[in-house]
């Protein structure tokens, strides 16, 4: 399974906007629209001095960047009554006051109040207090209509409530003071059936009629033909019975593979990890991998990066050799899969020659503080609903349980199959599995879109 990294015209064209302005730009987009595959070129190919963050440990890990709080120095609660500049040390004045462009990953779960105070912030370390985020540039990522903010305790959810019109980043009282413009990618990678797509997008906002669903549930009224069509649920509860139900049922041994911290401070990951601690894994096996092939240097005549797996593709072990070694079968090929290293990074400016004057030149370098590695699978007779954000499948068993209890899951779960052929439902889908936040149709129906002059940009 050989992946081509390329970018497709309209991406391409963003890129080159994003690249060629300073303006603060939030890129958004349905399921299947290449969002990912922008950040990650942006984020390798800009020339500009970039640092990458989001709100999560896992996210940050994801695209190679920090968490928002380990970047900004910031201690978690509420920001708005906090003096930022005495959680800054010198370290993030530098960083901050370097940056160029700030890239924000999953932005859609950044609340209000942790986007002034990353503006505030900018202001102070870049001594530009009146202006938004210091006069850096900021582009954003993500889908409002797929994750939302965490709530919070009582405690913050009533100060947001009486300082903000909604939890939302786009609520942000630093956009009272600064232009945000909207572009939202069009063209879908992942479904080619028009009608079909239709039907997403009326779910994806809300406006899907019961007609809609009468023809989703006609489509996925059946068993599917293998037992290891994977199984997207809602809750953690199920699908950790039926991955370990399925585990038990083979009769192969068991193997276990232990996480390693290496060099830096372990604590530094937090509670969350990026993998199992232990990963019990046998013979047969139906496994995820987690993380981007990165081991893969295989370039092709055109230049393109080869990947032999992405984050989400789904293989069988084969074999489980000695040592810390997985045999793994995708799609009739097999690759050996040793330990993936997850690195805790943080932003430091250092100094490098300018090619063209010999000068040096100030860079902002992402500097390691803390490894983990394990080996980058775990077991997908099941996932969750949240953790299949991103993924795309041929085939897939869809398990809402007693329902929909957030907006955008029911959106986010049928939005990872290719087509109708490939879905199969536990059960009907209704309308009240239908939730969509009304504050996001606010927004995104009157958000400012990036200019477009006919024959200029695409």
């Amino acid at each position: 399974m050989m992946q081509n990294v390329e970018l497709s015209k309209e991406q391409r064209a963003l890129f080159e906007y994003i690249e060629t302005s300073e303006n603060n730009i939030f890129v958004t987009g349905r399921a299947g629209t290449g969002k990912s595959t922008l950040l990650n070129f942006l984020i390798e190919n800009t020339n500009k001095k970039t640092a990458v963050c989001a709100p999560t440990g896992v996210a940050a890990l994801n695209v190679g960047g920090a968490t928002i709080h380990s970047l900004f120095g910031f201690p978690f609660g509420i920001l708005g009554e906090q003096n930022l500049s005495h959680h800054m040390g010198k370290r993030t004045r530098e960083v901050l006051g370097a940056i160029d462009m700030l890239v924000i990953d999953e932005v859609s779960m950044v609340n209000a109040d942790l986007m002034d105070g990353m503006s505030k912030a900018m202001g102070i370390a870049r001594g530009r207090r009146k202006e938004p985020f210091g006069g850096a540039q900021v582009v954003m990522f993500g889908d409002p209509y797929q994750l939302a903010p965490v709530p919070g305790n009582p405690t913050e959810r009533a100060y947001m409530g009486e300082n903000y019109q909604s939890n939302w980043f786009f609520d942000a009282h630093v956009w009272r003071d600064d232009s945000l413009e909207r572009y939202e990618l069009s063209e879908i990678f992942r479904q080619n059936d028009e009608h079909f797509k239709d039907i997403l997008n009326a779910i994806r906002v809300g406006n899907a009629t019961q007609e809609m669903l009468d023809h989703l549930n006609a489509a996925g009224n059946r068993f599917a033909q293998s037992d290891d069509v994977i199984r997207l649920a809602t809750v953690n509860e199920t699908v950790n019975s039926v991955n370990s139900t399925r585990l038990s049922r083979l009769t192969t041994k068991p193997k276990q593979f232990a996480a390693v911290f290496g060099a830096g401070d372990m604590q530094a990951f937090g509670r969350t990890l990026p993998a199992d601690q232990t990963l019990e894994l046998k013979v047969g096996a139906q496994v995820m991998f987690i993380k981007n092939d990165d081991s893969s240097k295989l370039k092709t005549s055109e230049g393109l990066t080869i990947k032999r797996w992405v984050n989400g593709t789904i293989g069988r072990v084969v074999d489980l050799p000695s040592g810390e070694m997985v045999l793994v079968e995708v799609e009739n090929e097999t690759f050996e899969v040793g330990r993936s290293t997850w690195e805790k990074v943080r932003y430091e400016v250092d100094y490098e020659e300018d090619p063209k004057t010999g000068n040096p030149k100030e860079v902002l370098v992402a500097v390691p503080v803390a490894e983990f590695q394990q080996i980058p699978l775990r077991l997908a007779w099941a996932v969750t609903v949240h953790k299949a954000q991103g993924q795309t499948y041929d085939e897939v068993i869809i398990d809402m349980g007693r329902g929909a209890f957030s907006p955008g899951q029911t959106y986010v779960a049928l939005s990872r199959v290719r087509s109708l052929e490939g879905l199969y439902l536990t059960r009907a889908i209704r309308m009240n599995d239908i939730m969509v936040d009304q504050d996001v149709v606010r927004f995104m129906s009157a958000a400012k879109h990036v200019p477009q002059k006919p024959g200029e940009l695409f």
